[in-house]
């Protein structure tokens, strides 16, 4: 069986990657801010939009462009608008408008909305698991972070090694600090939740300090 080292292309190059607009202003937004928010709204018509609320712009994701749009004053919620665009989030409804097309009792969908909360923050692949919930993070191509105990426990490792068996489609990250060692597993096969009943590209175990956590995940870039 054939091992070997690899550098990622995308997140995982044995079970692909995920392309979205999101990726063409990812450089233009401020990805290390941690008080910027991430909403997938979704409306009464059936249209959905993720809109990322920074500082002093909230940007606005749609099919076929991106909106910047700027702060502007309104008498209750929060208003931002460009040319001839209008956005606004009053409690947890929101309104998006045009000249040609308007947008109303757009929701957030929590759930979804933290995949992309993470896709913005540069995060490249993401699982989670249950019983109890933990999820794991993996960033700057080899940065990998471990949150247990229903976010009770926090690990972060600086850099792993990466093992790749292109076979049975696995790629195994190791590292170790002065405290802990994590080994994870990634396995481009289909995994479903065992909560939320959602399907998933990737099977992930994960063994911290000799305790095991499994459940699934996938690439966001």
């Amino acid at each position: 069986m054939q091992r070997r080292l690899i550098i990622f292309s995308c997140t995982l190059t044995l079970i692909g990657c995920t392309n979205h607009r999101i990726d063409e202003v990812l450089d233009s937004t401020s990805l290390s801010s941690t008080k910027a928010q991430t909403f997938v709204y979704e409306c009464a018509d059936g249209f959905r939009y993720v809109a990322r609320i920074e500082a002093d712009k909230a940007w606005v994701f749609l099919p076929d462009k991106t909106l910047a749009l700027s702060p502007v004053s309104t008498a209750d919620g929060r208003a931002y608008a460009m040319d001839n665009y209008s956005f606004l989030i009053q409690g947890d409804q929101a309104s998006l408008a045009s000249d040609q097309v308007e947008h109303t009792n757009c929701r957030n969908n929590h759930a979804k909305a933290i995949w992309e909360h993470a896709k913005l923050n540069g995060i490249d692949f993401r699982a989670l698991g249950n019983e109890p919930g933990w999820y794991l993070e993996i960033s700057k191509k080899t940065a990998l972070k471990l949150v247990t105990d229903y976010g009770q426990r926090s690990y972060r490792f600086n850099a792993s090694t990466i093992e790749a068996d292109q076979h049975s489609r696995t790629t195994v990250y190791k590292a170790s600090n002065a405290d802990d060692r994590i080994a994870v597993t990634i396995t481009g096969t289909s995994c479903q939740d065992s909560m939320s009943g959602e399907t998933f590209s990737a099977t992930v175990s994960v063994v911290l300090n000799g305790t095991s956590y499994s459940g699934c995940g996938r690439a966001l870039h």
